[in-house]
């Protein structure tokens, strides 16, 4: 009767008897991403300004030298990342409530009426499962950020650290963090064990899967903070490569 009750109460859109300001994740989630997707676009197109000395863009990363390409390389590379952040569960969950409202909140009125509800199951949605396989995209990207971000240390065949050196650093820590708290990754190293004390293997595996459990818990933590490094590590290098702002050594 009280679930009865509930769908009654809660049949339109914004509907409930939550008493919290339940609305605020949903706003704030819909402009955190919508920011980044204009500012992430606007970068994408530019085609200039990526790089300075030994630092060099993620947004444009692996460098490309595409002539025959007739927009920025970026939107050669940028797909892959996209396509790992646009099926992360945690994503998923943020632009469902916050653009497609449903619904906006849990136990929150949804923006659909009627029909028949049916997931991920039919096309577009159903493309959502392919989320494991761009999480090998993503950790390949992992490898090519953390390739850069060694090479920040180079300024022209001589050991330094500069500002943007730590920031590439810390930018590919917290993607790095962020792409191995994945679900998918958890379920790769031990998740789809039946026996975790089987046989050594097994041990082996149940370990790596508690470890990356740990990570996995502050999976939507690691997805804002990664998702603000990235933008401003791309900023950073822009202003400096452009003459707004200078680079300062710190050795």
């Amino acid at each position: 009767m009280a679930n009865s009750r509930s769908m009654a109460i809660n049949d339109k859109l914004g509907q409930t008897e939550r008493r919290d300001s339940w609305w605020i994740e949903p706003l704030l989630s819909g402009l955190g991403l919508g920011l980044f997707g204009i500012y992430a676009t606007w970068a994408a197109f530019q085609g200039t300004n990526f790089e300075w000395g030994p630092y060099l863009s993620p947004f444009y990363s692996p460098h490309i030298n595409a002539p025959w390409f007739p927009l920025s390389p970026a939107f050669l590379i940028l797909p892959f990342p996209l396509l790992f952040r646009a099926t992360c569960y945690y994503y998923r969950k943020a632009y469902y409530r916050a653009y497609f409202m449903s619904p906006p909140g849990c136990a929150v009125g949804p923006a659909q009426k009627g029909g028949t509800y049916t997931g991920e199951t039919k096309f577009p949605f159903i493309l959502q499962n392919l989320h494991r396989y761009f999480f090998y995209f993503a950790a390949i990207f992992i490898l090519i950020l953390t390739y850069d971000a060694l090479l920040a240390f180079n300024f022209d065949g001589r050991f330094g650290i500069g500002v943007g050196t730590l920031i590439m650093v810390a930018n590919v820590i917290f993607l790095g963090l962020y792409t191995f708290s994945c679900h998918s990754w958890r379920h790769i190293v031990g998740g789809k064990e039946d026996c975790f004390s089987c046989d050594k293997m097994s041990k082996l595996k149940h370990g790596a899967w508690s470890r990356v459990s740990i990570i996995n818990e502050n999976h939507m933590r690691w997805a804002w903070i990664s998702l603000f490094t990235v933008g401003f590590t791309d900023l950073y290098i822009r202003l400096v490569a452009s003459g707004v702002i200078n680079d300062l050594r710190i050795l």
